[in-house]
């Protein structure tokens, strides 16, 4: 999914900044329209102020459940990406994807569609005539310094589902509660879908150098981090809201009350490396990022070039997206 804003922020991450206020810190998502006039609304819980990342993941796009006839559904055109993957996964709806690496495939729910864009890529996704409903997320892992600049390819996989507790679990990224899913990823991550029935209860033992985020689809759900049996800190979080829990947690229970609970399990090692981000680049330094929007504009934008940077995505019935306006000011740290 592209960031579609016209004044996207620039963000740099810095791994001296200070770390977590508190034991669990409650992250709320701000509303960002992606199209014109009938634009289907996100909910954007990373990057912000404050965060912007936890482990590699350095993006959190929900939405839905939309009506596909009152929004006009998902039509993205070709957009580029450096330095990054987007890891696309949908509780509802279906979504065609088309990218410069040559691949066409479908996302659907239970399914990690999962393009790593290295050195650039461009792509596209569309919400197909089977989709009534779309619901789901858009997430984005940053590469680490040593690959960013691999060639650009595409993977699909079938999340592993286990029980664990009263819990159904799908994890599709890294391993959690004894399976592994074996994904192509360059630094620790896990990611896992977790549903609750109504006062369900689940514990997960977690690794203690990760950092996690719980983000809320339905709830709420009680969110607790312990030690052994010491507890380390509890919070409540709703729909929509991301739950932060810093490193040094061995285990991580999740609860529901009155109303069953989904939520996306998301962790990594802290991400020890300096990135700037803006609009769809991740890029070392502000003249890198810079570049790479003057390559897109120039090779895509105005000459249509299949053999620069970003490729050229074959099958999509209309023109790539330009690239927004760079701030006037040199990019620097925001947060």
């Amino acid at each position: 999914m592209s960031n579609l804003e016209r004044n996207p922020r620039e963000l740099l991450c810095d791994p001296d900044a200070p770390g977590a206020r508190s034991a669990i810190e409650i992250l709320t998502a701000r509303e960002v329209p992606l199209g014109g006039p009938r634009a289907m609304t996100v909910r954007r819980t990373l990057p912000q102020r404050g965060r912007t990342t936890i482990g590699a993941w350095c993006f959190i796009d929900h939405y839905g459940p939309d009506d596909v006839t009152a929004t006009g559904g998902m039509v993205v055109p070709p957009h580029p990406h450096t330095g990054l993957q987007t890891v696309s996964w949908l509780f509802e709806g279906e979504i065609e994807h088309r990218d410069s690496a040559g691949s066409h495939a479908m996302v659907r729910p239970g399914e990690l569609n999962l393009m790593t864009a290295g050195t650039g890529i461009q792509h596209s996704e569309v919400s197909t005539p089977a989709a009534t409903t779309l619901h789901g997320v858009q997430l984005w892992t940053v590469l680490p310094d040593a690959s960013r600049h691999a060639s650009p390819f595409f993977e699909r996989h079938e999340a592993i589902r286990v029980s664990v507790d009263a819990a159904d679990v799908r994890v599709f990224v890294g391993a959690l509660a004894g399976v592994d899913t074996g994904v192509t990823v360059f630094s620790p991550l896990v990611g896992a879908q977790v549903d609750l029935p109504p006062f369900g209860a689940v514990t997960f033992e977690v690794e203690p150098g990760f950092e996690h985020g719980v983000l809320v689809d339905d709830g709420p759900v009680r969110v607790e981090s312990a030690i052994g049996a010491e507890p380390v800190g509890a919070e409540d979080a709703a729909p929509s809201e991301l739950a932060y829990v810093p490193p040094g947690a061995r285990s991580i229970r999740l609860s529901a009350g009155e109303a069953p609970v989904r939520v996306l399990l998301l962790g990594g090692e802290p991400f020890g490396e300096q990135i700037v981000m803006w609009w769809n680049f991740i890029g070392r330094t502000h003249d890198e990022v810079v570049a790479y929007r003057e390559q897109w504009q120039r090779e895509v934008i105005a000459a249509d070039d299949a053999q620069g940077r970003f490729g050229h995505v074959d099958g999509y019935d209309g023109d790539p997206l330009p690239a927004p306006d760079l701030p006037t000011v040199r990019l620097k740290p925001r947060g």
